[in-house]
């Protein structure tokens, strides 16, 4: 069962909630506290209309008034939880393709575990809020096979809702050779497959090259080329976040755009399942983690998000 850690708040009051909020951030010190609890505790599109609700009662754009009010990574928390979705993909998306270094892998994040329709909808907020056209950015801002692989997948062209197990097994032969030989026509042939078949039918592919390779799945995914996180976030996604943010936390001394982008995304769609996997492969919980390397409001954002119970420490 595929499931997050935000829900809909029951009994919700956006009128209610947008005056706690106002007296929050218009008194003298900001309150910090009652910021998380509603904002963690609500879903977005709860969050949505609390942030018209407050546009209606002060005149003032809530987000504006977040960025003013807060600073660092507990702002980046809180103003995050506040964009829909596909806009969320799209700010992301901008910084990952024009900061100083492009993200190669928060690229990956968004444009391989999105649906057609979510790739679709983040292309639009893309155009709206910078007035560029994402796979021209794409295409300008990355190089190489991975530069067709992502330009592949900006499409949104992805097979959906489909395995047949015949040709399952041809594509788990392709995959074999293409991982065996490593030649610029095999890693074309490679991208073909993971980009545009459904995910039923890939996981299927995988099953049946796990089968011939004779050897445990994690270990064969690094033999393909360049592709070993696309090929793990086909095949289970929880996993994969999973890994993301252990590495983002651990190997990179606290990763925070990555925890705090993954989180956020996550939040309603299985990030409890990611939890589950995250305690499953590294032995402590990611609530553990979070509040090992983060502090303060910060640390209580993400934990509030995470939704961690007390003996997950």
């Amino acid at each position: 069962q595929i499931q997050g850690t935000i829900f809909p708040a029951p009994n919700f009051n956006p009128i209610m909630d947008a005056q706690l909020l106002g007296g929050a951030l218009q008194g003298i010190s900001c309150e910090k506290d009652v910021l998380i609890d509603i904002l963690t505790q609500r879903c977005n599109s709860q969050r949505l209309m609390i942030a018209e609700a407050y546009r209606d009662m002060y005149g003032r754009d809530l987000i504006t008034d977040l960025k003013e009010n807060l600073s660092h990574h507990f702002k980046e928390v809180m103003v995050g939880l506040m964009y829909p979705p596909a806009s969320y993909d799209a700010h992301e998306l901008w910084h990952a393709l024009k900061g100083a270094d492009t993200e190669e892998k928060c690229l990956i994040d968004i444009l391989v575990s999105r649906s057609n329709m979510e790739i679709f909808q983040m292309k639009e907020a893309y155009l709206m809020q910078y007035n560029n056209d994402l796979q021209q950015d794409i295409d300008s801002e990355t190089s190489g096979h991975f530069r067709d692989t992502l330009m592949n997948l900006a499409q949104g062209t992805r097979m959906e809702g489909y395995a047949d197990p015949s040709t399952a097994a041809q594509d788990a032969m392709i995959l074999w050779e293409a991982c065996q030989q490593k030649t610029g026509e095999h890693k074309n042939m490679l991208q073909m497959i993971l980009c545009n078949k459904s995910y039923q039918q890939l996981w299927m592919a995988l099953y049946f090259k796990e089968l011939k390779a004779n050897r445990n799945y994690n270990n064969l995914m690094f033999t393909c080329c360049n592709s070993s996180l696309l090929v793990l976030c086909v095949r289970d996604k929880p996993s994969y976040f999973a890994y993301r943010l252990y590495n983002a936390i651990h190997d990179f001394g606290f990763h925070n755009k990555t925890v705090i982008r993954i989180l956020i995304a996550r939040s309603e769609i299985d990030l409890m399942n990611i939890r589950q996997r995250y305690k499953e492969r590294y032995g402590k919980s990611l609530f553990h983690d979070i509040k090992h390397f983060a502090s303060g409001h910060y640390e209580s954002a993400l934990l509030a998000i995470c939704a961690g119970d007390a003996e997950d420490y």
